[in-house]
């Protein structure tokens, strides 16, 4: 029998199987331990739906896939749309999950007025970058991160 796939917003009874894919997330970007009370707030904040929004997708009422994303003006051109975080359960993967959650995120973001989606990857994803070559343009952009303390 076909799993079938259906992709929507996170609901409350997605939180215990959220966390758990957003810290192997968090894990397969090698991000230490993530401090007490960090989950909570995240999740809060994609109820919330307003500044931080975010998408799963269930196999058969199963989530095996969740995207972060927001939107943000832009000098250049309309608003655009970043997807932060996009993961799949390992068992899932090579099922189209991450290709339909980058579908659903790029019809979100044309909902919200955007006229582009852009994301990025560590260079030794090969996995993920063998889809995004598939689905979007590589423009050679390095990206650059400069922490900041308080």
């Amino acid at each position: 029998m076909l799993a079938v796939l259906t992709l929507g917003p996170l609901q409350p009874s997605d939180r215990d199987a959220w966390e758990q894919l957003f810290a192997g997330y968090n894990a397969f970007y090698g991000r230490p331990t993530m401090p007490d009370g960090f989950y909570d707030q995240a999740w809060a904040r994609f109820e919330r739906n307003v500044e931080l929004h975010a998408l799963g997708a269930h196999l058969d009422d199963r989530l095996v896939g969740i995207a972060h994303f927001l939107t943000h003006a832009s000098t250049t051109s309309a608003d655009a749309c970043y997807l932060q975080d996009l993961f799949t359960a390992p068992e899932a993967r090579g099922k189209g999950v991450a290709r339909a959650l980058i579908a659903a995120v790029a019809e979100a973001a044309t909902e919200r007025g955007c006229g582009r989606l852009y994301w990025s990857t560590h260079e030794s994803n090969a996995t993920a970058r063998r889809l995004y070559d598939q689905v979007a343009e590589n423009r050679g952009f390095i990206i650059y991160s400069h922490p900041l303390t308080s």
